[in-house]
């Protein structure tokens, strides 16, 4: 089995291969929601390992409510071992460095603690309202900047749903649809502006996808402030969008009031 060193090595190289590229594709959208996606990222039959190895839906958490519908898994040492070999490949020192230069950030750190991250298993139905994440780490020391999504199902389409959409030009007006698929890394910046959400699964499949966070100890703009994750509705939701809306004065005013949450947030990698 590879390790986390040989599968960063495997992600320098092809993240060297397209930085120009890659570069370009974050300066270009940056204005809104910076962002890159990177095709065939490690050879597919790495990729069509780690994908094999993922748990079943049984051996997740479900989260269902009025904001998601989906499957996490963060305790990692409950998994097979190349799960968490994969997922500690993108906090090797020189990936993050490589795609901070990509991104034209610096003092970028990885979170070992997996704190909202790990793996995301989405199903038939399954699907992500418009949000915000949250603003800072477990501990509110650094700024959240970058979210890293690397998607691992086979044959995965447009059609299928369960794709990252990115509102770069805000809630009124049509997303940029980034298709989920196989062996794809997307990479976004995470500011008070970046709003994106997970379109419905509509396919009887899963949809599986490696995540990561980076933070700062500097927000990207200035402007941003803390928030808790913060979630909406799409446009043609009305009377969703002023629940969701309710929900998130009442999150954010228990978080100002209890800095560290009313409750751990179980949500991280107890090694």
């Amino acid at each position: 089995m590879v390790d986390r060193t040989e599968i960063s090595k495997l992600i320098l190289k092809k993240l060297y291969e397209n930085k120009k590229d890659l570069t370009k594709q974050f300066s270009k959208t940056k204005s809104g929601i910076g962002y890159f996606f990177i095709d065939n990222l490690l050879p597919n039959n790495l990729a069509t390992e780690i994908h094999l190895n993922f748990p079943s839906l049984e051996d997740t958490v479900k989260k269902k409510n009025l904001r998601e519908f989906k499957h996490t898994a963060y305790q990692m040492d409950k998994y097979h071992q190349l799960l968490e070999e994969v997922i500690y490949a993108f906090q090797d020192k020189n990936v993050v460095e490589l795609i901070s230069e990509i991104c034209d950030l610096n003092s970028i750190y990885a979170d070992d603690s997996l704190y909202a991250g790990g793996l995301s298993l989405m199903a038939k139905d399954n699907f992500l309202n418009p949000h915000l994440d949250n603003s800072h780490d477990k501990n509110r020391k650094r700024w959240r900047v970058l979210n890293l999504l690397y998607y691992v199902t086979p044959n995965w389409q447009l059609e299928n749903g369960g794709n990252l959409e990115v509102w770069g030009k805000g809630l009124e007006e049509k997303p940029t649809v980034i298709v989920s698929k196989f062996n794809r890394l997307a990479v976004m910046a995470t500011h008070n502006n970046s709003w994106h959400s997970v379109s419905k699964v509509e396919k009887n499949d899963i949809r599986c996808c490696v995540s990561n966070y980076y933070f700062s100890n500097e927000p990207i703009t200035s402007s941003d402030t803390f928030h808790v994750t913060t979630f909406r509705a799409k446009p043609n939701e009305k009377l969703k969008d002023f629940i969701l809306q309710v929900d998130n004065k009442v999150r954010t005013s228990l978080r100002k009031l209890f800095k560290k949450g009313v409750r751990e947030n179980p949500h991280q990698y107890k090694k």
